[in-house]
């Protein structure tokens, strides 16, 4: 795998401020501003360019994950500050305006990628789409469209730098096989008769469709409550046909052994040390080690 160089220019020297994001080689540049520094957003040139937005904040109906809305305009500064003023719009906390550093970007450009932007999204599950409808892609030649593919697949490698991750696919796992993305054991957790199953993929604990998890919570039980309750809302979790346990209806990630745990248990656990090697009582934390010591050994 070839590296990367992403340049992340903080405009005054401050993180939580305007920033401007590049990959070496690339013609695109990102800009990212809060929303409470719109103002100063406006000053920059840049966003007065025909591009691409994503207005990102969390979800008013589910916090825990990020609300989206993705546009597009010859002007990207006026689409900015009519979301700035529509109440239907108050989710967003941070800004991404997209342009090419050679205003290369057309009209029909800034289309197309409105609507894969959107499009992804949806097919990533990770965030809740703000968009009404899906727009249609332009029609464009053949060489434009795989300009702007390539200018996509940049996008997707600089966002979750950014900490916008919505565009990630969500990883196919399954206990026969696994993942392509993973060499990760098969987990198992078993709990007052639960059998949960789970495999690590890159940063991502995901426990898989049909594992079970305890119907009733404990008295004591603190951590990660809420996010239970709303993957039962979801529908993510769903009482099995004798109503004695709740079943995965789908692969879901967690960001940690111990929240995966968590749900499963209905109650506080440390995922580390309760969930185990398929077959063996190898404690995931311990399988964890093992890999962290063969690194060790084979950099000796």
């Amino acid at each position: 795998m070839i590296g990367k160089t992403i340049r992340l220019h903080l405009v005054e020297g401050d993180a939580s401020g305007i920033m401007t994001t590049e990959i070496i080689n690339w013609t695109g540049m990102i800009l990212v501003a809060p929303r409470s520094q719109l103002a100063e957003l406006a000053k920059r040139e840049e966003v007065r360019r025909t591009g691409v937005y994503i207005l990102v904040g969390p979800d008013p109906e589910q916090p825990t994950r990020d609300a989206v809305y993705t546009g597009e305009g010859d002007d990207v500064l006026e689409r900015l500050k009519k979301h700035d003023k529509d109440e239907k719009k108050d989710f967003w906390t941070r800004c991404l305006v997209v342009i090419s550093k050679d205003q290369n970007i057309t009209k029909s450009h800034g289309r197309y990628l409105e609507s894969r932007l959107v499009s992804m999204g949806h097919e990533a599950g990770r965030a809740r789409i703000m968009n009404d409808t899906s727009p249609k892609l332009p029609p464009m030649p053949e060489p434009d469209v795989a300009d702007m593919e390539y200018f996509l697949h940049q996008l997707k490698i600089v966002l979750p730098v950014l900490g916008v991750n919505y565009l990630q696919p969500r990883p196919v796992v399954n206990k026969t096989t696994g993942s392509s993305e993973s060499d990760s054991p098969l987990f198992t957790l078993n709990v007052v008769g639960t059998e949960a199953y789970a495999r690590e993929v890159e940063d991502e604990f995901i426990v898989l469709k049909d594992s079970t998890a305890r119907k009733e919570g404990l008295p004591s039980w603190t951590s990660y409550k809420s996010l239970r309750e709303q993957l039962i809302a979801d529908g993510k979790l769903v009482l099995d046909e004798n109503s004695e346990f709740y079943v995965f209806t789908e692969d879901v990630p967690f960001k940690s052994p111990s929240a995966g745990g968590a749900v499963v248990n209905a109650g506080n656990i440390n995922g580390r040390d309760a969930w185990k090697v398929s077959g063996t009582p190898q404690t995931y934390a311990d399988w964890h080690d093992s890999k962290l010591n063969e690194a060790e050994v084979g950099n000796e």
